[in-house]
């Protein structure tokens, strides 16, 4: 079976967000910049995006799905809105092409700090963010 391989946490790296991020001058300018990032993720096929693999607590929809390859966790996602895709890239880039103990070990509250992103998006996205964040991680302990 062919699996999506999304250039995030592979060619896209969190330290290549984190140096984007910090040249962009604007908030406007970083929106653009995260939106641009989810134009890099691969769709989702539509067969794809059935209940069990949507995020629960976003305010788009948001769908999940994952391969494990080797031990390395790949995720295949996507969204119905052109932000959320962005922001499912800077998750991806934490957590993508990675084995349970990075993904457990990696500290995404501070890379979201280092990115000063959850201050500047509204509060049901960065639930939305974080419910993100929490399938990942639930993923990973669930099956170890």
């Amino acid at each position: 079976m062919q699996h999506n391989t999304n250039p995030f946490g592979i060619s896209i790296t969190t330290q290549d967000i984190i140096d984007t991020i910090g040249f962009l001058d604007s908030w406007e300018e970083r929106y653009k910049y995260i939106i641009d990032l989810g134009k890099d993720l691969l769709p989702m096929a539509e067969e794809k995006k059935t209940d069990d693999k949507l995020v629960r607590g976003c305010q788009s929809q948001v769908w999940m799905d994952y391969h494990i390859d080797d031990g390395i966790f790949y995720f295949d996602v996507d969204s119905d809105a052109f932000i959320v895709k962005g922001l499912l890239g800077v998750v991806l880039a934490a957590y993508n092409g990675k084995r349970s103990s990075e993904i457990l070990d990696f500290d995404i509250d501070a890379y979201f700090d280092e990115l000063a992103l959850l201050k500047h998006l509204s509060p049901t996205r960065g639930n939305g963010i974080r419910a993100m964040v929490q399938r990942v991680k639930d993923t990973v302990t669930g099956l170890n």
